[in-house]
């Protein structure tokens, strides 16, 4: 399934664990503590069941995407620009560009902060010695991705395999210690005033599982190099209800072996020391060894997710022509320097101004969500409009209401991520709209359309307006 074969396209199995691979990252090391914090058992299990319909249906539309338009061969980013046109698809192409790097900074810290475990030496993760050292380790990736896609995508395969191994030997220890009447005891939090309601702790679950699911394109986004198209929709649906359900057995077996108070206090990586309380002190080395490897991962499939959008949207010309070279091994070397470049900068950031790197940080995570919504309102509209569905009209009922669905989960993310951060984004975009006019030039194409022109201008006022207010300390 693996398929080494001479096409450098990607099978099921590859487009599957880049799906699982991006998403389970250090999240999911954390989340009994974090879900515990706010919420107990009865808030948790609702809060993950309206989190896993909502992700189920927007899988559901990359899946019938990925089938009506199998020729967007660049997944998110050209779902918004057939959609809605070039401008917007460069919005999302920017958002996600951004957010994927910014990302990988914060996988690199985690990754050497988890290795502190280990080796004193590197401290949090953001020491000098971290930061030499994730510095190799990033420009170490660069040269393996340019060796081949293929290649590199073999290797998330190995990786997420191998982190799946210590969670599920987690989930299998909590299974053989878990205690119903632990599970049940103030099942609805009444006996902790400081969570609040049913309807509070269910709000503060889904706050948490809105940043887990990150990744959830990641199939769609190499949809390109997909060697059968009808594999993309399939590696997504598989890969988000695979996570799906280790997250869900990973924040409720806690529950079971230890009470919602006791979970609170753990320290992060919270599954380490949960499983250290039932086996001793090997339970939380090798759930370490398993964050290491987790991390190191995510590093990797985000790299490639990272520098393939920009690529992509290159060939389409919204992004300057040089973002779409390759190398004679097919892999985007000028967009994956340009993105190690970036991702080097904060990484200098967060050893010498780790407030600003969390400011921008917080701008691109929240922006990665404006993709999400985007892409479920072209599912949306496809639908509406019936395009595609004269030819096929199978299926038209229940993609109107995936794409209704998904879009009302998808705004219900990018509101739920925080206002400010709505505000802080136009900073993002209004840089965009630079490197967007240059693409433009270069392809001595009309710039923008007039509605497009309002939507730039909007990002460029915000942005000066968010600016100010960030200097002032009255925003972010």
């Amino acid at each position: 399934m693996l398929s080494l074969a001479k096409d450098n396209k990607l099978g099921i199995f590859a487009l599957g664990a880049m799906v699982v691979g991006s998403m389970i990252g250090g999240g999911a090391f954390a989340l009994p503590a974090d879900m515990a914090k706010g919420a107990d058992a009865g808030a948790i299990l609702i809060g993950w069941l309206i989190t896993g319909i909502g992700m189920i249906a927007l899988a559901l539309v990359y899946q019938t995407l990925s089938l009506r338009k199998p020729e967007l061969s660049g997944g998110i980013y050209s779902y918004a620009k057939a959609g809605f046109g070039d401008y917007v698809g460069f919005i999302s192409a920017w958002g996600y560009w951004f957010s994927g790097l910014l990302g990988n900074v914060s996988y690199a810290v985690m990754l050497f902060g988890a290795l502190g475990y280990f080796f004193p030496i590197f401290g949090s993760g953001n020491n000098i010695v971290s930061i030499i050292c994730a510095s190799a380790l990033i420009w170490g990736l660069q040269i393996l991705i340019l060796r081949g896609v293929k290649e590199a995508a073999f290797i998330n395969v190995l990786t997420t395999i191998a982190k799946l191994v210590p969670i599920f030997l987690f989930i299998i220890v909590c299974i053989v210690f878990f205690k119903v009447d632990t599970f049940s005891f103030d099942i609805w939090g009444a006996a902790t005033p400081t969570l609040g309601g049913v309807v509070d702790q269910v709000k503060s679950t889904m706050l948490v599982t809105l940043w887990v699911f990150i990744g959830i394109e990641g199939a769609v986004v190499f949809s390109g190099r997909a060697r059968n198209k009808q594999d993309v929709g399939k590696a997504t649906v598989i890969g988000l209800i695979g996570t799906l359900l280790i997250y869900v057995l990973i924040s409720v077996l806690s529950l079971g072996v230890m009470t919602q108070g006791e979970l609170a206090q753990q320290a992060t990586p919270s599954m380490a020391y949960v499983l250290e309380a039932l086996v001793g002190e090997v339970g939380a080395a090798i759930i370490n060894a398993g964050l290491v490897v987790s991390l190191f991962g995510a590093l990797l499939g985000w790299s490639l997710l990272s520098a393939e959008v920009p690529f992509v949207a290159a060939k389409d010309g919204v992004f300057p022509k040089m973002f779409a070279k390759e190398n004679k091994n097919g892999a985007p070397i000028v967009s994956l320097t340009i993105t190690n470049i970036l991702v080097q900068i904060s990484l200098l950031l967060t050893l010498f101004a780790s407030s600003t790197y969390q400011a921008l940080y917080s701008i691109a995570s929240s922006a990665i969500l404006v993709p999400y919504l985007l892409s479920a309102l072209y599912g949306l509209k496809l639908a509406i409009t019936k395009e595609t569905y004269d030819v096929n009209p199978q299926g038209h009922t229940k993609d109107l209401f995936l794409g209704t669905l998904s879009t009302i989960y998808a705004t219900w993310l990018v509101y739920a991520a925080g206002l400010q951060y709505l505000l802080l984004i136009t900073i993002l975009y209004a840089v965009g709209v630079i490197v967007f006019v240059k693409a433009k030039k270069e392809k001595e194409q009309k710039i923008f359309k007039e509605y497009e022109a309002v939507l730039a201008l909007l990002f460029v006022v915000f942005g000066v307006v968010a600016l100010g207010l960030m200097s002032t300390g009255s925003l972010g």
